[in-house]
């Protein structure tokens, strides 16, 4: 089985390993339960979807009615207003299915006209807290994308005692060196305060190339098996992190494969042999592409 850590101050051992349920928006319910088995199977006991992520909180609904117990639960709302995010939350209750749901997080609160709405007067965080108050809810976290994020998310904590923040950590990321210390001086925050710290796109190689159409992911994941294995290892190396994992599921068996081994950080030159190997590239750049 997959190793367990303290999912931040929650109280809850959390799998290494989260399942990002992103990968389940398009899916047909028969494929939605498969995965379900697969996540059974390696003993994850966390699963993180979003009220944007297609069908996905649809077809973990199902599975709940069973398997409730067996999860920790987090979802995420995109909306910025009191009213919206309310409403977004009452909605992801019905069709998980469920009566409380363990995370509920601000997702992608990076730009600065969203971050001043959400967390403001009558904002969508003062919905969550009054959740959290009828135990609706019970934590709250905060989530982004971009070469921004680690920055705002240190803003974010300093307005608000969010329980978990969520940021993308891969070695590509790390090697723009501004991004990288945003990612030191928040993770030293985290450990310092008891913030679970989640991890995306460890899995990433670039973005699509030459018009070609993403299938499951809105990004071209690693696929060799070596390199991608160094690239699970190279977050869960590092204590304290956990790893949420890539929506294109034809991976997540590989993922998870990885994820059962002792995780060994990788040498540099192995990883840097695999950038020149696969033309990995970062998939934020400061300026130049720094959202999805």
């Amino acid at each position: 089985m997959i190793v367990k850590d303290r999912f931040g101050s929650t109280g809850h051992q959390s799998t290494r390993v989260i399942f990002g349920a992103a990968a389940l928006g398009g899916m047909k319910q028969d494929k939605a339960d498969a995965i379900l088995e697969l996540l059974l199977e390696y003993g994850i006991n966390h699963i993180d979807t979003a009220a944007a992520y297609g069908d996905s909180e649809q077809r973990i609904g199902p599975w709940m009615c069973e398997h409730r117990k067996h999860f920790f639960l987090a979802t995420k709302t995109g909306d910025r207003t009191y009213e919206a995010a309310r409403s977004s939350l009452h909605r992801s209750l019905e069709r998980l299915k469920v009566n409380q749901i363990d995370l509920i997080q601000l997702h992608n609160l990076v730009e600065e006209d969203e971050w001043q709405t959400a967390l403001g007067p009558q904002g969508a965080l003062e919905a969550l807290v009054e959740a959290r108050e009828q135990g609706l809810v019970r934590f709250i976290g905060v989530t982004g994308h971009g070469s921004r994020v680690a920055a705002m998310h240190r803003r974010s904590l300093e307005r608000f005692a969010f329980d978990s923040v969520l940021f993308p950590y891969n070695f590509t990321m790390l090697r723009i060196d501004q991004y990288a210390a945003d990612v030191e001086a928040l993770i030293k925050v985290c450990n310092e305060r008891g913030i679970a710290t989640q991890t995306i796109k460890s899995a990433a190689r670039r973005r699509w190339q030459n018009g070609n159409t993403p299938k499951f992911s809105w990004y071209e994941p690693l696929r060799e098996r070596d390199a991608l294995h160094r690239a699970v290892h190279f977050v869960l190396s590092r204590p304290g992190l956990f790893l949420n994992t890539s929506s294109d599921t034809t991976i997540l068996r590989d993922i998870l494969d990885a994820a059962l081994e002792s995780p060994m950080a990788p040498a540099r030159e192995a990883m840097e042999a695999d950038v020149a190997n696969y033309a990995m590239e970062p998939l934020f750049i400061p300026g130049v592409t720094d959202r999805i």
